[in-house]
């Protein structure tokens, strides 16, 4: 079982959890960070120390966030970026691109009265 990370790091990417990560298994995509469900050890760090709570153990993921534990996994796929297991989170492995349900994802940032 890996960890999981949903919704509510869309537009955020705070980092923490990739500052913290042991093998280095969180990867930035253009809105929000992925974790290599194959990669990850199962140890939590990322879960304890995310600022916004948007990380969840696979067997915890709350409804509304159940899609995210295929968009984690296939955001290494050859349909979005095509890097499969890389093996560890490096300049290479950062994109712009991401899952297409993030893609769709309204603009969380957006401020009222702009």
């Amino acid at each position: 079982m890996a960890y999981v990370i949903g919704s509510a790091c869309i537009d955020v990417k705070d980092g923490a959890c990739r500052d913290v990560c042991p093998v280095e298994c969180i990867y930035e995509g253009g809105r929000m960070l992925y974790i290599h469900p194959e990669e990850c050890i199962d140890c939590g760090l990322c879960l304890s120390i995310c600022p916004v709570d948007a990380i969840y153990a696979e067997d915890e993921l709350p409804e509304h966030e159940r899609d995210f534990a295929r968009v984690n996994a296939e955001f290494f796929g050859p349909t979005v970026t095509g890097w499969g297991a890389p093996g560890g989170a490096d300049e290479r492995h950062t994109s712009q691109l991401d899952h297409p349900l993030v893609m769709e994802r309204p603009n969380s940032t957006v401020t009222e009265g702009k």
